[in-house]
């Protein structure tokens, strides 16, 4: 049956690569190739009739899988030109393997995404309860595990991040001192900590990490903020208090679809009638899809991005109000770039921590997700909403004003 998996595999190949080159190496050492000599010129060896099946039948799973287990081999460039090649040319050839399974993922998504708090629990747990040093070999000095802003283009990873928290800080309006702030989803605290510091908020930082949280305790204590923000393990349901401003960056992914509502509606609840709240999330140019299969078994269990017109719907019936929103187009791309390139220069390292498949898994993981954002359709958006319109300004000058006050006070300060 080899020739027949072999068969299909050369047809969407054939069918698919229009720019750049491509060469198969098959299991019993013939080659194809495919495309031309513009653009990107890699290809792949596929060690195993088995490994045939599985891509023949199965690419959207199979590519990665086979990668991480050593039957798929890129030859002549990396797993990354590979998927430079793979993803430019697919976004115009429906493969109908990959059709098929994109439907057939959307119609499960209330069962994939049903994200209940322990459920919740166990996703983020996962992907974010891993050793420690993992993500302070790949991600800046604070540990912002987000798309960072790039306003010029040319920023470090460091300044990118800063800048990000700045933009971000800038539209919750922090115009006065000791307004209570929840961060929903705080991740190794960096957010929180810097809102404290350089807007003189008080903060309390929900996830449901472990890791993460011991690691933000810790870094409050050591910064002498442990009055002025807290750390909670707490699903965003659960909480009860309202604040003056709410911001969200980066967890908006593992809500779910069939929880939009609740969120938003705790949102509605913990708000202040006065206050702002900002959500930064992944999302998606093209509308309402489905989760990769690869990163929803590897990556983000019960993730996924969201089209804009999935997100609408419910926090108007929420009740709340859209004073603002922003597209950011590249600006992850170019977050991910640094973190692949830092993973690779920490690769032996990494290697130590876990194992060989461990790193193919996360080049796979990191490649794959910079290209969606570089050559497919995601993006990031930031949304800023209030309960009472006449909460923020008439026009955005306030937003500029700040961002680029804070910016100032850094640079006297060094």
């Amino acid at each position: 049956m080899a020739w027949l998996f072999k068969n299909l595999l050369d047809r969407m190949l054939a069918g698919a690569i229009r720019r750049g080159g491509f060469q198969v190496v098959w299991p019993d050492g013939s080659q194809s190739h495919y495309g031309n000599a513009a653009g990107t010129q890699t290809g792949i060896r596929i060690t195993s009739n088995a490994a045939l099946r599985r891509l023949a039948l199965n690419p959207g799973m199979a590519v990665g899988e086979c990668y991480m287990d050593g039957t798929l081999v890129p030859v002549s460039g990396s797993i990354h030109d590979v998927l430079v090649v793979l993803m430019d040319n697919t976004n115009d050839y429906k493969i109908p393997a990959l059709e098929f399974n994109a439907k057939f993922l959307r119609v499960l998504r209330p069962l994939l995404q049903a994200n209940n708090a322990v459920r919740s629990k166990n996703n983020v747990a996962h992907h974010y309860d891993l050793n420690g040093q993992l993500y302070s070999l790949f991600l800046d000095q604070d540990r912002q595990y987000s798309c960072a802003y790039f306003a010029r283009g040319d920023e470090t990873l460091e300044e990118a991040q800063i800048a990000k928290k700045r933009h971000i800080a800038a539209k919750l309006k922090l115009d006065r001192p000791d307004l209570e702030v929840l961060d929903i989803g705080c991740g190794w605290g960096g957010m929180a900590l810097t809102l404290a510091q350089e807007f003189g908020a008080r903060v309390t930082g929900i996830t449901l990490s472990e890791e993460q949280l011991a690691a933000a305790k810790a870094r409050a204590a050591a910064a002498g903020l442990s009055d002025r923000v807290k750390f909670e393990l707490v699903d965003y349901r659960a909480m009860q208090r309202q604040f003056d401003r709410i911001v969200s960056v980066g967890m908006f992914e593992h809500v779910g679809v069939p929880n939009y509502q609740a969120f938003f509606e705790t949102v509605k609840r913990c708000l202040k009638p006065d206050g702002v709240m900002l959500l930064h999330s992944i999302g998606r140019f093209d509308g309402p899809g489905a989760t990769n299969s690869w990163i929803a078994k590897y990556i983000f269990p019960g993730g996924y991005s969201p089209a804009l017109s999935e997100v609408l719907g419910p926090l108007e019936r929420a009740g709340l109000r859209t004073t603002d929103i922003e597209i950011l187009r590249l600006h992850y791309a170019m977050t991910l770039a640094h973190w692949r390139r830092r993973f690779a220069a920490n690769r032996a390292t990494i290697a130590a921590l876990y194992d060989e498949r461990f790193c193919r898994m996360f080049e796979f993981y990191l490649s794959g997700s910079e290209l969606s954002f570089r050559l497919s359709d995601h993006m990031n958006f930031q949304i800023q909403m209030v309960r009472d319109q006449n909460a923020v300004p008439l026009a955005r000058d306030y937003m500029f004003e700040t961002e680029r006050a804070a910016n100032r006070l850094s640079a006297a300060a060094e």
